[in-house]
């Protein structure tokens, strides 16, 4: 397989993943918070995710004055791919957007719906993922295991690699 392959075969799972599964882990590099769980909205043609937090939040509070360097972790539901992408974390005003992102599970979440004050919405560009693949079901994981522990090769139990993302307008 060619790099290239490689490359747009581990970008159609990440994306795939990012589609299909709806809440990950979101935290800010070099805080001494912890990450914390947030639904996201996957833009790919932009390469964009989007985030609908409380201002009142210790993540909001972060990046409120300027962009901070983020991470947020997605696993897909099967357990076939595991991921951490980075980008800039910075808060928004961009009302045409989180019209587009608000559903009746973000207002849950405030008491005066979508003009409550209290929302803030929050986009992080992509700028690298390393992403994990597993293939193997409980079979081919099994046979390899044995095959790992009798000295014959390394466990082949998927696909790794980093991903870099251009700004896209």
């Amino acid at each position: 397989m060619t790099d290239k392959t490689h490359t747009e075969k581990l970008r159609r799972a990440l994306f795939d993943t990012l589609d299909d599964e709806r809440t990950g882990m979101l935290g800010v590099q070099g805080s001494p918070d912890h990450m914390q769980p947030m639904t996201h909205f996957f833009d790919p043609d932009t390469q964009v995710l989007w985030f609908i937090s409380g201002r009142d939040t210790d993540l909001v509070k972060q990046v409120k004055a300027s962009p901070h360097k983020a991470h947020f972790t997605v696993t897909a539901g099967d357990r076939s791919l595991y991921a951490c992408i980075s980008g800039q974390l910075a808060q928004v005003e961009n009302r045409a957007k989180l019209e587009e992102l608000w559903s009746p599970v973000a207002a849950m979440w405030f008491d005066g719906d979508i003009d409550d004050p209290n929302v803030a919405l929050l986009s992080m560009p992509l700028s690298e993922a390393a992403v994990w693949t597993v293939e193997a079901g409980a079979l081919r994981f099994g046979m390899e295991m044995v095959r790992g522990a009798a000295g014959a090769h390394d466990p082949d139990l998927g696909e790794h690699g980093v991903l870099e993302f251009s700004r896209v307008a």
